[in-house]
């Protein structure tokens, strides 16, 4: 199977109840890690590339190792797709070099900007068969060179995403409910304490999305910054020299009734890091006269693929879908 785009997995998550998971990708070990859970449960899932990852790994090689990925898992459908495009430049060399889905965000400028940037990039996409995702409403965090800080974030207006959606003619949005970037979505006075102590975050705003679902039947809604944080990862990163305190991340049973909703694709990306950072450490503690990057990134690459074989289970709901 060649790399697909997004439009029949969106379809048929939409109606079926569940979400396709969208994960970062900038190596190898995280693209083997990935795709592997996704065969073995038989899940669609999306390879994200961001402009950081590409300015890192460089565009050849990333879309190569997910080529190598398609050639592998041919029984499972694979979409390559650009997060948070900031120009129609990013998202034009994308489409040109073998990407089949882009995101422009552009959701930092004004209502009509984003209008027509956005649609400038549709046109384009579209006439070379790619589908587009768009954003509206800010969420706060740091990914990449995606930074808003606390405070600065806005909710998506509801009453405006019929307007955007019919002028720029996206195949996907973007919305903001409470959702954050980073392993730091929350301060801790931003959160209350559970029974355990855990630190719990406000609750994601569904009136918002139920609104959105309302005025956008059957279209296909994204949540980026909706990774979990699990905090046995935030330990493990700590008894092992890190230094993470009061990480906090959305609960995955509000992700997993979102994924129940309108949302077809769920952005999860500080987890995979933070189960990766976790083990290293760990293998380096416990074997402190290895070298050899094979022997602490094979944990490692296992510990993504664990990670995303519970997300595909117990939080999208995207197993046997494929």
């Amino acid at each position: 199977m060649a790399l697909v785009t997004s439009t029949e997995m969106f379809k048929k998550a939409y109606h079926g109840g569940y979400a396709i998971g969208a994960f970062n990708v900038n190596n190898m070990e995280i693209v083997q890690g990935i795709t592997e859970a996704a065969d073995e449960l038989k899940s669609p899932v999306i390879l994200q590339v961001s402009k950081g990852a590409r300015a890192y790994a460089n565009h050849t090689f990333l879309v190569k190792l997910v080529e190598a990925a398609v050639k592998e898992h041919p029984d499972i459908p694979i979409v390559l797709h650009l997060d948070h495009g900031d120009s129609f430049e990013l998202c034009k060399d994308c489409i040109d070099g073998g990407f089949t889905s882009v995101m422009i965000d552009c959701s930092s400028k004004p209502f009509e900007e984003n209008i027509a940037i956005t649609k400038q990039v549709v046109e384009y996409a579209h006439a070379h068969g790619v589908v587009v995702e768009a954003e509206l409403g800010t969420l706060a965090g740091i990914e990449d060179e995606v930074v808003v800080e606390s405070g600065k974030e806005s909710y998506t207006r509801p009453e405006e995403v019929e307007e955007f959606v019919s002028r720029t003619g996206c195949d996907s949005l973007a919305i903001a409910i409470g959702t954050s970037h980073g392993a730091y979505k929350f301060t801790p006075e931003q959160c209350t304490r559970n029974a355990d102590g855990i630190l719990v975050p406000p609750p994601l705003r569904f009136d918002v999305l139920e609104e959105v679902e309302k005025r956008l039947p059957e279209f296909p809604i994204v949540l980026h910054g909706s990774s979990s944080v699990p905090q046995e990862f935030v330990k493990m990163v700590n008894t092992y020299g890190g230094a993470m305190p009061d990480a906090v991340g959305i609960p995955e049973e509000q992700l997993r009734k979102a994924a129940q909703m309108a949302v077809c694709k769920i952005n999860i990306d500080s987890d995979i890091r933070l189960a990766m950072t976790g083990n290293i450490r760990k293998y380096f503690a416990e074997h402190p006269d290895h070298f050899d990057p094979r022997q602490y990134l094979k944990p490692a690459r296992q510990a993504v693929k664990d990670m995303v074989a519970h997300k595909i289970v117990d939080v999208l709901g995207s197993n046997g879908k494929a």
